[in-house]
């Protein structure tokens, strides 16, 4: 099964939300769906993302598990951008934005 990433930009925490939560309530969404492999925070250009990597039967099926982890973390925090990648050999490739 190919493993497939979302990554999520997020700003703004909503009120009483904490930073902590926001991690373990994305790669919870996904493991709703799927088989979480791995998730992290990384900072791109100054600016925080969320990185779920799961495993998916095929590109429809990671959008939608793409599309559950941005509804959960949009109802904690500005969420700037989402997309969803798939790991083809040494490379990530884009599947498309959520």
């Amino acid at each position: 099964m190919p493993s497939y990433r979302v990554l999520l930009a997020v700003g703004s925490l909503h009120a009483g939300v904490r930073p902590d939560a926001l991690l373990p309530r994305a790669a919870a969404a996904a493991a709703e769906h799927t088989t979480v492999e791995a998730n992290d925070i990384v900072m791109v250009r100054g600016e925080p993302q969320l990185v779920v990597r799961f495993t998916g039967a095929d590109d429809s099926f990671a959008l939608g598990v793409g599309a559950a982890v941005e509804s959960t973390v949009g109802g904690l925090a500005d969420v700037r951008g989402a997309r969803v990648t798939r790991r083809d050999g040494g490379a990530w490739t884009l599947v498309g934005p959520v």
